[in-house]
């Protein structure tokens, strides 16, 4: 591995193809990149008490922290990280042992927390905080503090979930080739 990517107990983290980690990023432990993923700078991610998934085409952009909930009496298998594909998570966000689906957009600054499920295609809006234990409903437009469904998405904001993921498939490969 490299100063990027640390062990926890034994445990390193996995990365598929094409990945990108920024130098100033840190992923550790019980953690599995999938291909073509890019994580930018200030990212903390740490699978150390559960295991974390980052699905192919994703990207998690600068200063934000991913983490996972301990297994304990009471959640046997406390809650891991999973981020589907084609997920943008925006600047400054925090994921807490939550599942994103895929082609999620979540916005700067965002809040997700345990035990939250986000099903596909979504946009959960700037600032916006998702309490423990909810389920979005595909398709639509969430914002707030706590979130709310405001709105089906358009055709275009769909379609503007994967054009988001594949722009930074296409910028973490300028950065690879230099």
């Amino acid at each position: 591995m490299n100063n990027k990517t640390r062990p926890y107990q034994g445990v390193y983290p996995t990365l598929g193809e094409n990945v990108y980690i920024d130098e100033s990023s840190v992923i550790l432990g019980d953690i599995t990149l999938g291909d073509d993923v890019s994580i930018w700078p200030l990212v903390a991610a740490r699978g150390d008490v559960n295991h974390m998934t980052i699905g192919a085409r994703s990207n998690v952009q600068d200063g934000c922290v991913l983490h996972v909930t301990r297994k304990s009496t009471g959640t046997p298998d406390g809650y891991p990280l999973s981020i589907g594909e084609d997920v943008t998570v925006g600047h400054k966000c925090v994921l807490h042992g939550c599942t994103l689906k895929n082609r999620i957009l979540v916005g700067m600054g965002a809040v997700v927390m345990d035990n939250v499920t986000v099903n596909d295609d979504i946009i959960i809006g700037a600032g916006s905080l998702v309490p423990p234990h909810k389920e979005l409903e595909a398709g639509y437009l969430y914002v707030g503090h706590p979130v709310k469904k405001i709105r089906e998405l358009k055709a275009e904001e769909l379609l503007f979930l994967k054009e988001s993921a594949a722009n930074y498939v296409r910028l973490k490969d300028e950065y690879l080739a230099q």
